[in-house]
């Protein structure tokens, strides 16, 4: 079996739903996104995925991304990982896009990046490391993290820029799935809510 990425974004938190931008600061779920979690881990639970026997799960430290994977019924599985962490926004953390375009109308923070935060390159090499991970041996992984760093990871599977993460979307509580076709990194399922309907 190839190595197959399956992403988990957090579930709904209170700086979620209204845009703010949220990277190291630790919001906790709002109660849409603990309902999101455990319809997540539903779901990952039936057929197909059955609970995905045999998968290595990983989580983001912070306490959204972790609340979703044990509500999910993946925590007594999941190790805490730095490299999972969201994008550090620096002076942009809190802030939403609006805010920061009427400074910078044309920011865009894949191209443009942040002040005082991480780089595009720093976030990049996170990805790879996660990546490189996934890769090294013949089974599932699953992730749970934050919207910013998975939509790296996807661009980064894939082979391309960073920068690729920004027309691939993902919504709270989504699942996507990395893997393979034709022998080729290719993406499975993205940003699919259907457990949420």
């Amino acid at each position: 079996m190839a190595a197959r990425i399956f992403l988990a974004r957090h579930g709904q938190t209170e700086w979620s739903l209204s845009g703010r931008h949220t990277g190291r600061t630790d919001v906790p779920l709002l109660d849409e996104g603990r309902r999101g979690a455990k319809l997540l881990g539903e779901r990952l639970h039936r057929a197909p995925w059955d609970g995905l026997p045999g998968v290595e799960v990983r989580t983001s430290p912070l306490v959204r991304a972790k609340e979703t994977c044990e509500l999910a019924g993946f925590g007594d599985r999941a190790q805490q990982w730095d490299a999972l962490m969201e994008f550090d926004y620096g002076a942009y953390e809190g802030l939403t896009p609006a805010e920061i375009k009427s400074g910078r109308p044309d920011w865009l923070i894949w191209r443009d990046g942040v002040p005082d935060g991480e780089t595009l390159a720093e976030v990049a090499a996170r990805a790879d490391e996660v990546i490189g991970w996934a890769r090294s041996a013949e089974r599932e992984v699953l992730v749970f993290a934050h919207g910013h760093i998975l939509r790296a990871l996807g661009a980064r599977w894939l082979g391309l820029d960073i920068s690729f993460g920004a027309r691939i979307r993902l919504e709270p509580t989504s699942l996507s799935v990395l893997g393979w076709a034709y022998g080729e990194p290719a993406i499975e399922r993205w940003n699919d809510t259907g457990h949420l309907g």
